[in-house]
């Protein structure tokens, strides 16, 4: 069924572990106030893919749509009162962490799975994470393939430089299976190389292949394999180091899932302004002094439902459309993993 694999995994995986540059945490400390040089600078820095539908990609008006520009617009009106002060940079996969921890970037939102590696070895910390995913594998429906267990001796086109990458490795290993990597760095050019037939499969984040499938002409063309081969929690993340900066990072987010939570919502939110019950009124900022304690004004959580919205209108603004289901992207009341540790 397949071309003649021409390389083996295991070599893929030596290759992989080097792409991904482990450096020093010494060489990727934080300046002392990354808040300070935020507002001196007038706007956040977060670097994103740009090229993702659903996470971070341009509208027809040019305007930067998905779940993860609306993490970094979060964090901006939590520091500003201002979602808008944000200054997007388009990173790859290969130079994502060197731009983080030369300070090009404030902080990443471009589908970045927390590991143990990146927080302990690269100097950084994971503040939140605003979408838990897995890796999957997508094949043209022509193929007659309905699972990965079937791809023995598949060419596989994947991005160097990514936990993908090692997981596609050790999947194939695990199985006694061949494979035949097909590495590209640029998204543009892997689906392109996917759907010109250069690869029998596709691997990324099942959100990342849901999201190219939605933007084709005829997604029925492709399938999704059922099988999740990993744990891929992305979220945002920061150089370590400035505390100050993190906590408004993750709170940031801590306060869209509070916000779904209590129901309030960027539609509702005028009807909360008088209510009694305690949590509302320290998310309100009219009680508990919880800006001051991170710096920033008491409505900053208010300003970030008013301006972005809770959790669940990020996810079904950006998401939804894609065809994805939330799943354990729910509340954890709801059976989901996203669950708020208290705002007091």
């Amino acid at each position: 069924m397949f071309r003649t694999a021409l390389a083996a995994a295991g070599g893929l995986a030596v290759a992989a572990a080097t792409a991904l540059g482990l450096a020093s945490p010494a060489a990727a400390q934080a300046s002392a106030d990354t808040v300070g040089a935020i507002r001196a600078r007038g706007a956040l820095i977060c670097g994103v893919t740009g090229t993702t539908a659903g996470f971070s990609l341009p509208d027809s008006q040019g305007v930067m749509r998905g779940i993860d520009a609306d993490t970094c617009r979060a964090v901006a009106a939590a520091i500003f009162g201002d979602a808008s002060k944000v200054r997007f940079v388009n990173t790859t996969s290969q130079n994502r962490f060197t731009a983080l921890q030369s300070g090009e970037v404030d902080m990443l939102a471009r589908n970045t799975t927390w590991t143990l590696s990146r927080e302990a070895s690269l100097g950084f910390e994971f503040a939140s994470i605003n979408f838990y995913d897995g890796q999957g594998f997508m094949v043209k429906t022509s193929l007659n393939v309905t699972s990965a267990k079937a791809l023995d001796g598949a060419t596989i086109c994947v991005q160097p430089g990514t936990t993908t990458e090692l997981n596609l490795a050790d999947y194939f290993r695990t199985n006694r299976m061949r494979f035949t990597p097909v590495v590209i760095e640029s998204v543009e050019e892997i689906r392109t190389a996917f759907n010109s037939g250069r690869c029998d499969a596709y691997t990324n984040d099942a959100s990342s292949l849901a999201a190219f499938r939605a933007t084709q002409a005829n997604p029925a063309e492709y399938l999704l394999l059922p099988e999740i081969i990993s744990k891929e929690p992305l979220g945002a993340v920061v150089r370590k180091g400035d505390w100050k900066f993190f906590d408004i990072v993750r709170w940031a987010h801590f306060a869209q899932v509070t916000a779904e939570e209590l129901g309030i919502t960027s539609q509702n939110l005028a009807s909360f302004a008088d209510s009694p019950n305690p949590d509302v009124q320290r998310f309100m900022g009219k009680s508990g002094d919880l800006g001051r304690m991170l710096g920033v004004q008491a409505d900053w959580a208010v300003q970030i439902v008013r301006q972005v919205g809770n959790f669940g209108e990020v996810w079904e603004r950006n998401i939804t459309p894609l065809g994805v289901q939330r799943g354990i992207n729910r509340l954890w009341t709801q059976g989901g993993l996203q669950y708020a540790p208290p705002m007091r």
